[in-house]
């Protein structure tokens, strides 16, 4: 009996490998045809989403910024399955299973699956500038390898590393105007989420939902004439809401930065405005104020710190055009 509990059935590599060569037009004319609509001789949509174009063995929503190339990668991003629903979708009867003993099996080591980059960081630099970030923190961050352009999909990929500079994080953002993708790389350790660290020992740390929120907050204080090498900056890769009973545990990247930071007595909390990020910012003072000094800072406009900037640069934009209007006149006078 035990020796039954003990073996495990998989998929077999090779069905993953025969399935992986499915692409997504053989997969529609078999599975989708009624969602199939050509444009072409050799284009199609897709009628369910009509940015979602097929095209010489290529797909890729275009309203939501990414694509793939096999009919298995479209299940999984377009149709949200589990890997392994969707290939015993694809394989079908001809499905072949593995034998093992999970006894025996060595511990799977966590490994990091960064993208390929991009020759250039062109269309994250115009991206990110059209986020309002400062040209010189994105090409600091660029020069750090803490931001790159993938080759594929050319997502902004923000790199969080541990101690020894090892990246052992990332997470992707569409760049393509309208994009809402937006996830981390397999493998990604949220340990080491990413984050700026201060030049020099501070006993404060500054908490943001997202890389884009982070910099938008170093971007501010570059504006007020403020060194960020001065501040820590950590990002949660996500918001951390409570459970039904109001209990929560503190954020993984937290709680790795305040193990390794012992100095760390004020925590700054520059989460969104919304439900999940109001929710989240009431818990994370609850389990910590008894031992930091918990501030919340939320943003003042916006619904997040990203929209707080934009706001702040349009003012100041606003500001500097009254004082050209002024000096124009003074001028003509």
């Amino acid at each position: 009996m035990t020796a039954m509990r003990d073996t495990y059935k998989k998929i077999s590599p090779d069905t993953i490998e025969r399935v992986r060569q499915i692409d997504l037009l053989t997969y529609m004319q078999t599975y989708e045809v009624d969602n199939l609509v050509r444009m072409g001789a050799k284009t199609y949509r897709t009628r369910e989403h009509d940015s979602l174009k097929i095209s010489n063995g290529k797909w890729f929503w275009w309203s939501r910024g990414f694509g793939g190339v096999s009919a298995l990668d479209y299940l999984i991003k377009v149709r949200e399955m589990k890997f392994t629903d969707a290939v015993q979708l694809l394989a079908g009867s001809g499905i072949e299973y593995e034998t093992y003993s999970k006894q025996n099996e060595p511990p799977r080591e966590k490994r990091l699956e960064l993208p390929a980059r991009n020759r250039n960081c062109s269309r994250v630099i115009c991206y990110l500038k059209s986020r309002g970030l400062h040209e010189a923190l994105i090409h600091e961050c660029i020069r750090t390898g803490l931001i790159y352009e993938s080759a594929k999909y050319h997502n902004a990929v923000f790199v969080g590393k541990d101690e020894k500079g090892i990246p052992k994080y990332a997470a992707c953002r569409g760049t393509v105007t309208g994009s809402s993708f937006k996830g981390d790389v397999s493998g990604s350790d949220k340990n080491f989420s990413f984050r700026l660290a201060s030049a020099k020992k501070s006993n404060s740390v500054h908490l943001f939902e997202a890389a884009i929120d982070l910099l938008s907050y170093a971007t501010y204080l570059m504006w007020e004439g403020q060194d960020y090498h001065r501040e820590n900056l950590l990002s949660l890769s996500g918001v951390y809401q409570p459970n039904d009973s109001g209990e929560m545990k503190i954020p993984i990247a937290l709680k790795y930065f305040l193990k390794q930071h012992e100095e760390i007595q004020k925590i700054y909390l520059h989460l969104d405005n919304d439900e999940a990020g109001r929710s989240s910012a009431q818990a994370i003072t609850a389990e910590l104020e008894d031992r930091y000094q918990v501030i919340d800072c939320h943003p003042s406009t916006g619904k997040d710190v990203n929209d707080f900037l934009l706001t702040y640069l349009q003012s100041k934009r606003r500001g500097r055009n009254k004082v050209f209007a002024a000096e124009r006149e003074l001028e003509i006078g």
